[in-house]
């Protein structure tokens, strides 16, 4: 089986997540994908992060529509950092008769000869990167030709563009401005019943 692993914050789950996700799993063949939470993220600020029970609940809302998703609560069980490294070892050995693929943004992509065990990462999984843009694609082919001349598997996927991150959103929920447009109305729902952000 061909499985996908699709870390994020997801402070909170929007739209551009799930269509980004659909949008690769028309370009590529998954059988399953993984949705992990991160618990504490290495390469972001952990200000303002709610709870993971929350952000799982929000996940598991967010993606319900789509087959063959599993909302995973791994990352967030386990202590420290959520170094992707870690995680990989644990989904390499669970699935050892199956192949991987770690799902990315395009700015991780850029900065992802600086991960903690990259290299090793590379021998773990297969990167699919989204791309926003024609211009965000020639670029990324850039980093994606370094690490596959180190050994790795790199797919990049053109998605629409988003034109909104978490953290606007996040503001935006704080000044009780309408976010359906971003946000599938039952994750609006459940964050204005838990009362969040």
């Amino acid at each position: 089986m061909n499985i996908g692993i699709f870390g994020g914050t997801f402070n909170p789950v929007h739209k551009g997540h799930v269509s980004a996700l659909k949008k690769i799993l028309s370009a590529v063949s998954l059988d399953r994908v993984l949705v992990l939470p991160d618990r504490i993220p290495p390469h972001k600020s952990a200000e303002g992060l709610v709870s993971g029970s929350d952000r799982l609940e929000m996940c598991r809302i967010a993606f319900s529509g789509i087959e063959n998703i599993e909302i995973s609560d791994w990352e967030l069980k386990n202590e420290g950092k959520s170094y992707s490294v870690i995680t990989l070892r644990h989904f390499h050995e669970v699935f050892s008769e199956d192949k991987l693929y770690f799902i990315m943004g395009s700015d991780m992509l850029a900065s992802f000869e600086s991960w903690y065990r990259y290299e090793e990462i590379l021998t773990l999984c297969s990167l699919i990167c989204v791309s926003r843009s024609q211009e965000d694609t020639d670029r990324l082919e850039g980093y994606a030709d370094k690490l596959r001349a180190k050994g790795g598997e790199v797919i990049i996927v053109p998605v629409e563009p988003f034109e909104i991150s978490s953290s606007q959103i996040r503001d935006m929920l704080k000044k009780n401005l309408d976010c359906t447009c971003y946000l599938d109305e039952n994750v609006v729902q459940y964050i204005m019943a838990k009362n969040l952000y």
